[in-house]
């Protein structure tokens, strides 16, 4: 067995296995504040394109250095709710202070915005960019 880590070392890509030591996927996305050191949970990405799973802080057992142990089966883990991005608001910014400089950047954050985080109302499952995005911090373990 490993040394065990603090959940705030976790990264995109880490294995993740079952109570038994059967892998079951890859850890997607990490839930919690950083600031007051409270975990909430993780997504783990079942497969490369497949929806991910959302597993309670509670069900995580051991983490080690590129390693995550569930208290799970793997048949629990596949039973799992998919995990839902939050929904995200709307970011008001000062206004623009009428330079040319200031439009064309917030022009340009308008347009990222709307491409990489468009504003959500409600929870939602990730469509298949975002899994593909996804899958990309994965493989470079972000």
């Amino acid at each position: 067995m490993g040394e065990r880590v603090s959940w705030l070392e976790l990264k995109p890509g880490w294995k993740v296995v079952d109570r038994d030591g059967t892998p079951v996927g890859e850890v997607d996305e990490v839930a919690g504040d950083e600031r007051h050191d409270i975990f909430d949970g993780l997504s783990v990405a079942l497969s490369a394109m497949g929806q991910p799973r959302y597993v309670t802080a509670d069900c995580v057992g051991p983490i080690e250095e590129g390693l995550v142990s569930l208290t799970l089966s793997a048949a629990e883990v596949h039973d799992l709710e998919t995990y839902k991005e939050p929904a995200t608001s709307l970011r008001i910014e000062p206004g623009d202070h009428g330079g040319t400089r200031e439009a064309i950047g917030s022009e340009t954050r308008k347009l990222e915005g709307k491409v990489m985080a468009p504003t959500q109302r409600h929870e939602h499952e990730l469509g298949m960019v975002a899994r593909a995005w996804h899958l990309l911090k994965r493989r470079r373990g972000r």
